[in-house]
């Protein structure tokens, strides 16, 4: 059964440029190790009738964006070896000192798959 890690970022719209370099490095890398699907997803039609929009929920500032991310796997096994190898790869030691977005106010989870396509 697949496995899914997902992400919500608020990302100032600012460093959206900055984002997208550091997103594209890290669809190679995981993509690399095996990773079945790798998406990120800046926010465009946010203005909800249904719900609790995102701005909303995440408590959007002025300016910022919200990013939904998400990294497809085999399985949760598959997604720990993967990880497991990603956080060893020496390219790791390049990533950015400051995130272009507040690693504080990023939620993440691992989910297992109800339904697929």
């Amino acid at each position: 059964m697949a496995y899914v890690d997902g992400f919500l970022l608020a990302v100032p719209r600012k460093n959206l440029g900055a984002y997208k370099k550091m997103a594209q490095w890290g669809k190679r890398l995981w993509m690399k190790y095996g990773a079945v699907d790798y998406m990120e997803c800046v926010g465009d039609d946010l203005k909800t009738h249904c719900g609790s929009p995102f701005p909303k929920a995440m408590k959007l500032k002025p300016g910022e964006v919200p990013v939904f991310a998400y990294i497809v796997y085999k399985s949760r096994a598959d997604r720990d070896r993967i990880n497991a190898k990603v956080m060893k790869d020496p390219s790791m030691a390049t990533m950015p000192k400051k995130m272009p977005f507040d690693p504080k106010r990023m939620s993440y989870g691992g989910f297992k798959v109800l339904v697929q396509a």
